[in-house]
């Protein structure tokens, strides 16, 4: 058995020139269109991440999971636009979609906002509900569970932090075990980092040491997540065992001396006499040769 599964996530594709956008700025996101308008326009480049999707379509995994921050400040022309472009890499059986922070900068009618991303958020068996996806839903590919969470949450003015809730943790949980106990690969898909400690407390998950403790009790193989921007790899004891923890850099970042240039990263799962193996390459934004570059694939083992 073979898949493999391709993981971006913060393209942070604003749209912000429209009328619609301008009866939108108020509030909170007139703060974070001054803050897009006068600095973060010149990091996140549309260049940057139409070159992470075409590398990403290039390179036909059989599956994407693209965790999160998909628009900038919810105004609402936003998210047909990044809808389009989401349509770009894949359909809605081959791409699974989680709302981050900024998906959920504030509060938007379903309609409006993150129904435009529904077809990529909903469960292999899905029983439609008044206005919005269920969390956590499970696709499954194989021997292969995707498993999506909803962490993005409207926040007050200065905060990007998220949050689960006891039902989604204790879906999850039930979720978790009942799909290791028919022996998939489960694949725990979240914006936020997981674990506590990895973000400052404004952008942190509030209930990570709860989100760690369904983890570690249910087991899982991988858990991908993004909202730091940045490469990272942590391990967490469970009962399957030492799980990665990886983040992804964001998917438009240009990148700079304070700020580490896009990517996305390449993982490939098999089953191997009895075990899961699962081989992990990234692929960067070179700024200066305005490529995406492959690097060198590296097996991910506990330390």
């Amino acid at each position: 058995m073979s898949f493999t599964l391709a993981h971006l996530s913060d393209a942070h594709l604003a749209n912000l020139g429209g009328t619609q956008v301008l009866k939108n700025l108020k509030g909170k996101r007139l703060i974070g269109g001054f803050s897009w308008f006068l600095r973060r326009r010149r990091l996140h480049l549309p260049e940057v991440a139409d070159a992470i999707r075409h590398s990403i379509v290039a390179a036909k995994t059989d599956h994407i999971a693209f965790t999160g921050d998909a628009v900038n400040i919810a105004a609402w022309d936003e998210f047909p636009a990044a809808a389009k472009w989401m349509s770009g890499l894949g359909g809605a059986d081959h791409l699974s979609f989680v709302p981050g922070n900024h998906d959920a900068y504030v509060h938007v009618p379903w309609s409006k906002g993150l129904a435009h991303f529904a077809p990529w958020m909903k469960p292999d068996r899905h029983e439609p509900t008044d206005d919005q996806s269920q969390f956590p839903y499970v696709r499954m590919r194989r021997n292969v569970a995707l498993i999506g969470l909803n962490s993005g949450k409207p926040q007050n003015y200065f905060k990007a932090a998220g949050t689960l809730g006891p039902t989604q943790l204790r879906d999850l949980e039930h979720v978790l075990v009942m799909l290791g106990s028919q022996g998939f690969y489960r694949i725990v898909m979240i914006h936020h980092p997981p674990l506590p400690g990895l973000a400052k407390p404004r952008k942190a998950l509030t209930d990570a040491k709860e989100l760690k403790a369904v983890l570690a009790k249910a087991g899982c193989e991988l858990v991908l997540h993004g909202h730091n921007h940045t490469d990272t790899l942590h391990w967490l004891d469970t009962k399957s065992g030492q799980v990665p923890i990886v983040g992804v850099p964001s998917a438009s970042l240009n990148g700079d001396a304070k700020h580490q240039a896009g990517g996305w990263n390449h993982y490939h799962i098999r089953r191997l006499q009895g075990r899961w193996t699962t081989d992990m390459t990234k692929y960067r934004w070179n700024r200066k040769s305005r490529n995406v570059e492959l690097q060198p694939a590296v097996t991910l083992s506990p330390p």
